[in-house]
């Protein structure tokens, strides 16, 4: 039986951004953040999460990163779809590569889908972001930006 792991899917182009490395990063939230629990995470445009944002959410408008928590019991912890042209200007407009912008990205996915929700845990999300973004090595995140 093949091994399930952690998986990245690549929808767009993704000129800029190391696939290798953003592989290694995704294993290395799954080992240390979701305590070996896998997911999924699709890299893809602003099209593709607008219309997942208007059918999953009732919002018509593209995104930068949304979950989908899984509903079986093999483990997993869901979904999460990434805007890479989001990427692109968010990492333009904060002056960073690419790379910590999808990690930003990734690690608020990740946390939702470990069931924290920003907008009403009272801060606990805003706490766990923070300490894991200076454990990864990652820039201001979406709850200090103040969108997310």
């Amino acid at each position: 039986m093949p091994t399930r792991q952690t998986t990245l899917l690549f929808q767009v182009a993704t000129p800029g951004l190391p696939r290798r490395d953003t592989r290694a990063f995704a294993k290395r939230l799954e080992s240390e953040v979701a305590g070996g629990r896998r997911f999924c995470c699709l890299i893809t445009n602003d099209e593709e999460l607008r219309r997942l944002n208007r059918q999953f959410r009732k919002k018509d408008y593209a995104t930068d990163v949304l979950s989908f928590p899984a509903h079986e019991g093999d483990g997993a912890l869901g979904d999460i779809a990434i805007s890479f042209d989001r990427v692109k200007q968010q990492a333009a407009e904060r002056h960073h590569a690419l790379s910590k912008e999808i990690g930003v990205l990734m690690l608020h996915g990740i946390l939702h889908l470990m069931g924290m929700d920003h907008e009403t845990d009272r801060g606990q999300m805003a706490r766990a972001e923070r300490k894991w973004r200076a454990s990864l090595g990652l820039p201001a995140g979406l709850i200090e930006r103040g969108h997310g």
